[in-house]
């Protein structure tokens, strides 16, 4: 019976978690439509199954997406058919399992309690429940990036092996949900030398890890890079695409569009969203990081401007992401209730985590990875841009701070009982 009690916390918090996703999916994103990148996901799960072809047009490979979440659907259409609800009742159950992790990663940093408050709070928080209902990646990516942090967080605590398994599987996952994923080996590398620096752990076991990650992740990446290698016969490690984002973050227009200064804008010059050809595809990356760099180098003055515009634009509680399903059926009842929501909750959770890292400096060794993960986010908006949709793998993190801010005043004496105060008077006393 005890054993039961310690995963109730667990179970009530999956459950809520649960509950707050399919009614959002099942409300909100009733009848939803696959737009933009969701899109181009649908149709390559879907041509997974046809054509046994990574395509997102009809017989034409492409290496233009990184692979994970396209299979991941594939897996599910398999078993459903191609109807994308039950790509989203998996995202809800995934999203929920974020919410889960939230709470342990908290409760051992911190305590129980402050673990339940922060699980509590994941699982009717906007920043993570909107993602559950599309099909983009990032409720994938948000999931997996947490693992990699607990799993590195549990090995700098105790040390097992298993943990760096975890992490580098997790890490290794997620670089094939997200190109991006294998920059996070330099944020391992930083820890590390922290870590040696500080003599947390012995040097070596420090360096053992971080070459068990790199290899994991490696190895696991290294098929795809070889099938990218054999499909276009030049050096693409998960996916196209780098260019299209830079040289759309770095152009005349994003420094003048008055309703959406510093975001991603469309460079003219840009190949279609969808490669006819694999060759093509990787032609238009040479020519957009060229045009990326060029503006960069010819516009120096106005750099800071925009680099503090990506800034700004991270913390913002919304930025334009046209295919969300509040934008989608925007007239819906719900769909206006979780909109007042997603303009206000952001503020508040990135207020209270800004005071919890704040109250919780002194806690430094235990929130390394959390610091780390967090400081690669603003450092990767900075260099690309920021928005809503890129502060996500972060958002857990910012609800963890939030449960420091609530164990620091736990210590203060804010949630203590009337009877807890009247037992340590006559305590006194005695």
């Amino acid at each position: 019976m005890k054993r039961l009690q310690a995963y109730l916390p667990a179970l009530g918090i999956f459950g809520l978690a649960l509950l707050v996703r399919l009614v959002y999916n099942f409300t909100v994103a009733r009848g939803y439509h696959s737009e933009f990148d969701a899109r181009y996901y649908d149709n390559i799960a879907q041509h997974l199954l046809s054509e046994h072809c990574f395509c997102i047009v009809p017989h034409v490979s492409t290496p233009d997406r990184a692979p994970f979440w396209a299979w991941i659907i594939a897996a599910i259409y398999a078993v459903t058919g191609p109807a994308n609800v039950y790509a989203r009742i998996f995202l809800s159950l995934l999203g929920s399992g974020t919410c889960v992790l939230i709470y342990l990663f908290t409760k051992d940093i911190f305590d129980r309690r402050s673990g339940v408050i922060a699980g509590v709070l994941a699982a009717v928080y906007t920043g993570l429940f909107i993602y559950d209902g599309w099909l983009y990646s990032e409720s994938m990516y948000t999931f997996l990036f947490l693992v990699f942090a607990y799993a590195l967080y549990l090995f700098q605590r105790d040390t097992r092996w298993r943990w760096v398994i975890i992490s580098g599987l997790a890490l290794a996952f997620s670089s094939l949900t997200r190109p991006n994923g294998m920059f996070v080996l330099g944020m391992v590398v930083v820890w590390a030398i922290i870590v040696i620096w500080k003599k947390l752990l012995p040097w070596q076991t420090v360096v053992k890890c971080v070459l068990a990650i790199t290899l994991l992740t490696v190895g696991l990446i290294a098929p795809w890079t070889a099938r990218n290698y054999q499909l276009t016969h030049v050096f693409i490690p998960v996916a196209t695409g780098s260019a299209v984002v830079l040289s759309g973050a770095y152009n005349d227009t994003i420094l003048t569009k008055q309703d959406s200064l510093g975001m991603w804008t469309s460079a003219e010059f840009i190949r279609p969203p969808v490669p006819q050809s694999a060759h093509r595809s990787f032609e238009g990356e040479d020519e957009g990081r060229a045009y990326a760099v060029h503006w960069i180098v010819t516009h120096l003055s106005s750099m800071p401007y925009l680099l503090s515009l990506h800034f700004i634009n991270m913390w913002k509680p919304y930025t334009s992401e046209d295919g969300l399903p509040v934008r989608e059926f925007p007239t819906r009842i719900s769909s206006k209730v979780v909109w007042a929501m997603m303009q206000y909750m952001p503020i508040l959770v990135i207020f209270l985590a800004a005071c919890g890292f704040l109250v919780t400096l002194r806690r430094w060794r235990e929130l390394l990875v959390v610091y780390l993960v967090i400081a690669f986010t603003i450092v990767q908006c900075l260099v690309f841009y920021g928005s809503m949709r890129f502060r996500a793998p972060i958002e857990p993190l910012l609800v963890l701070l939030v449960g420091g801010l609530v164990w620091w005043l736990s210590r203060k004496g804010w949630f203590s009982t009337k009877s807890f105060k009247i037992g340590s008077l006559s305590r006194k006393s005695s």
